[in-house]
């Protein structure tokens, strides 16, 4: 049965504890957040100084956070990384944070509550019982609710959990389709899988992957141009239908990515496509100050092969400015900045430079160097990681 409100708290079976005194079973009385995150997580960070201003507001009350870094890497190396990085990135850091490289506890909280992304929070009630489940950005709301003892039995946490646990069960089923279609594509049965991938988007399991893997199918491994094209377009369509900025963008990125040859598609439609397609992007990103690196990153190959190279460049130099601001680790920050940087080389034809890095064009396409920048966006950059 699944992890869920009302159900017992799983154990605490850490690796290790990297910050604050170790804790080997929960209080009776206390209220616990845990917090499963990871360093190289921009979501997982940005929440961390959330949950620092959490613990230092509602300690009086009773309040225990634990952070559960249980997806680095495995080792003493790995420990000795974390540590350092805790005492580097979050020198204000005023509650526990345990090691868990051996997934103990990804086993027994993550998975069965059916929580495959990160951040994930629970909240712990004082009789230790599972009180909450889900994004770390509702504890604001949710939290004074569980301390005040209305949270328990009000409709709105019944409702949540319902929907979560319908969202888990969806997400395992798409997991477990997925592993079915890479079982033929490993021995390259394109038809099996092509067969399979149109069932699962009838079925709508996986939408978006979905799409990008029918598209790649098609015209990337069968080089069915006339097929390819018609997946390609009813996925651009089916994008600004949704209005949906993760749709827009992945869209955007399969119809001027640098994974194709898409000499054999039709050239005025696919442009025409492409230009519905990034002003929907920016109607959408528009409400957003400022927009995300992914939406200049993943536009300006649109205007660099449609000849307005100009705009392709100050759309990139618009994502480099906005390096600064983001919450990722500085490891991350730099590799960014390094295929913007490259990008915009390549598109200037001379040396660029940012923040004291200085990057000359090399002797290929602008576009394969502008949409390796533009893939990172649809990762754990903007959204929270997926295991």
């Amino acid at each position: 049965m699944a992890l869920r409100l009302e159900s017992a708290a799983p154990s605490l079976k850490v690796s290790n504890w990297v910050h604050g005194e170790p804790l080997t079973h929960f209080q009776s009385g206390k209220v616990y957040i845990v917090e499963f995150w990871a360093t190289w997580c921009g979501p997982c960070v940005t929440a961390m100084p959330g949950l620092v201003q959490l613990q230092d507001r509602y300690r009086d009350s009773g309040l225990d956070v634990i952070g559960v870094a249980a997806s680095e890497r495995a080792g003493e190396e790995a420990r000795t990384m974390l540590d350092a990085w805790l005492t580097e990135n979050l020198p204000s850091l005023n509650f526990r944070i345990a090691f868990d490289y051996r997934a103990e506890m990804h086993r027994l909280w993550m998975a069965a509550s059916f929580s495959f992304g990160i951040p994930t929070s629970f909240i712990v009630n004082g009789d230790g019982h599972i009180a909450f489940i889900g994004d770390p950005t509702k504890l604001d709301d949710v939290l004074p609710k569980v301390l005040d003892g209305s949270w328990r039995t009000s409709a709105e946490a019944k409702t949540a959990d319902k929907e979560r646990i319908a969202e888990g069960e969806t997400y395992a089923a798409e997991i477990a389709f997925h592993d079915r279609i890479s079982a033929v594509i490993e021995i390259k049965d394109w038809n099996t899988a092509l067969s399979a991938i149109e069932e699962g988007i009838n079925l709508n399991l996986g939408s978006i992957s979905l799409r990008r893997l029918h598209v790649e199918t098609l015209i990337g491994r069968m080089r069915d141009m006339e097929a390819g094209w018609i997946a390609l377009d009813e996925f651009a369509r089916t994008a600004i239908e949704r209005h949906s900025e993760d749709w827009l963008l992945a869209a955007m990125q399969e119809l001027f990515g640098p994974h194709y040859d898409y000499s054999g598609l039709p050239l005025e439609e696919r442009f025409s496509m492409g230009k519905e397609l990034s002003e929907s992007i920016l109607r959408l990103c528009s409400q957003q100050d400022p927009f995300s690196i992914a939406v200049y990153a993943t536009i300006a190959p649109y205007h660099h092969e449609s000849g307005d190279k100009e705009r392709a460049a100050d759309l990139i130099e618009q994502g480099l400015d906005l390096i600064d601001g983001v919450s990722v680790p500085d490891e991350n920050k730099r590799k960014i900045q390094a295929s913007l940087l490259r990008t915009l080389a390549e598109y200037k034809g001379e040396e660029v430079c940012h923040g004291g890095t200085c990057v000359a064009p090399k002797k290929q396409t602008g576009k394969e160097e502008a949409v390796g920048a533009a893939l990172w966006g649809s990762g754990g950059m903007t959204r929270g990681a997926r295991h």
